[in-house]
């Protein structure tokens, strides 16, 4: 047993329920956390998230047997919201684990899972962040996804859904791997549902290769109890596209950190998304964009709505290494709070060590327009139909940057919804 007290909040409860010593990878995970525990807020890059809670909630080991007829009427609900139709191809994880008889897999890819136990060689490193530590220790199954050179395999619908049995709260940690070979095509819609009190900790291993393209769009609506802790690490090739989109609905608490590599000239990363968060929610959206190699592009750009006492939070690192010459970088967050207690913090950030470079950054926060709302009203439009009119109209071009068109109108039918359910 190692006696050294953990810099953070001890992490004992996961680790205790982790095989570590059958695997490398797992070892230096759990090592990582025994040392280094669950970040307190004095961690800079959680400097606005505490996971104070976690240490507090006896998160057991996830079952896989569920209420099947819980499970239909959640992946039900995906389905309307996906816009996608009952034929579309889908893979189904209830609880982490792959749920073969509810998944319509695709034809023209290629699709395996995550044996228990077993860890692919993906070269992530298993201790550089929290979120990818407890994933390595705890993760169990997952979906790894090829996309053969060459081949546009349309569009995908990823689900998880989290499920608690007799109100004991649950955690989960599925791990998946998708990568787009040389010229392939691939557009992912991913959907996080669920009901009870569960930690959902996913993590993405994501290549692209040389002129490879892949749209991702996840829609975060998990359970109002549920934490969600993601984290995605993504790699692109040279002339290789990862455009990518977070809706952030669902969860008492949730962060999505994303890691993206451009390794190769010419490649592109979007890292968009936008968080609709009502009562005490808090949201973190979280990333650290590396530019490795000369005349690549990465834009970013986050919208918050927030009402009532939620919190928002954006923490956006662009880094420019000093070969990384020609690089084109924008970042953009902005805010519209809808009442007094509603909070947003934000950090963007800038570190360039090129000197051919065109870096922007920058974050905007206020509330509605009052002109804006009187002209409205003026024309005789209620009140709450005029609110509703511009926090639409500040969401429209957020959802607008993802160019998958099918995954455009998901994400606008998911916004729908979302407004239906908590504001209308």
């Amino acid at each position: 047993m190692n006696a050294i007290a953990p810099v953070g909040i001890n992490a004992a409860a996961f680790l205790d329920r982790g095989d570590v010593k059958a695997n490398a990878q797992r070892q230096k995970a759990a090592d990582f956390l025994r040392h280094a525990g669950l970040p307190r807020a004095g961690v800079e890059a959680w400097k606005y998230t505490s996971l104070r809670a976690l240490a507090d909630v006896p998160f057991a080991a996830a079952p896989q047997a569920v209420d099947g007829s819980a499970v239909d009427t959640l992946l039900a609900e995906v389905e309307t919201i996906s816009g996608l139709g009952a034929a579309a191809s889908r893979v189904v994880f209830v609880n982490g684990y792959f749920d073969v008889g509810r998944s319509r897999l695709p034809t023209g890819v290629k699709i395996s899972t995550l044996a228990a136990g077993t860890l692919p060689d993906d070269g992530i490193d298993p201790a550089g962040d929290v979120t990818t530590a407890l994933n390595t220790v705890l993760a169990r199954d997952g979906l790894e996804l090829v996309v053969p050179e060459g081949v546009d395999a349309g569009c995908l619908l990823l689900v998880s859904i989290g499920m608690t049995q007799e109100a004991a709260p649950v955690s989960f940690h599925p791990r998946h791997r998708i990568v787009v070979e040389t010229g392939g095509r691939l557009a992912l819609l991913d959907a996080s549902v669920g009901r009870g009190q569960y930690l959902h900790n996913p993590l993405y291993d994501i290549a692209v290769a040389q002129k490879g393209y892949l749209s991702h769009a996840r829609i975060q609506a998990e359970g109002k109890q549920a934490v969600h802790l993601a984290v995605s690490h993504a790699r692109v090739a040279a002339g290789g596209v990862y455009d990518s989109f977070t809706l952030t609905l669902g969860a008492s608490l949730s962060r999505h950190e994303v890691h993206a590599g451009l390794t190769q000239a010419g490649a592109s990363v979007h890292v968009n998304g936008a968080q609709l968060l009502s009562g005490h929610q808090h949201g973190d959206l979280t990333s650290v964009i590396t530019h490795a190699a000369p005349d690549c592009v990465s834009r970013q750009t986050i919208k918050n709505v927030l009402s009532d006492q939620a919190r928002g939070v954006f923490q956006g690192k662009i880094l420019v290494e000093r070969i990384a010459q020609k690089t084109d970088g924008y970042q953009m967050n902005q805010a519209l709070l809808l009442s007094d207690g509603a909070e947003i913090d934000a950090k963007p950030e800038l570190e360039i060590y090129a000197d051919d470079v065109k870096c922007s950054h920058g974050a905007t926060v206020g509330a509605l327009d009052d002109d804006q709302l009187f002209y409205l009203r003026s024309r005789g439009i209620p009140d709450a139909t005029a609110r509703s009119i511009l926090i639409r109209a500040f969401l429209h071009d957020v959802v607008d940057q993802i160019d998958d068109q099918r995954l455009k109108d998901s994400l606008n039918l998911a916004v729908e919804a979302w407004w239906t359910r908590e504001v209308a």
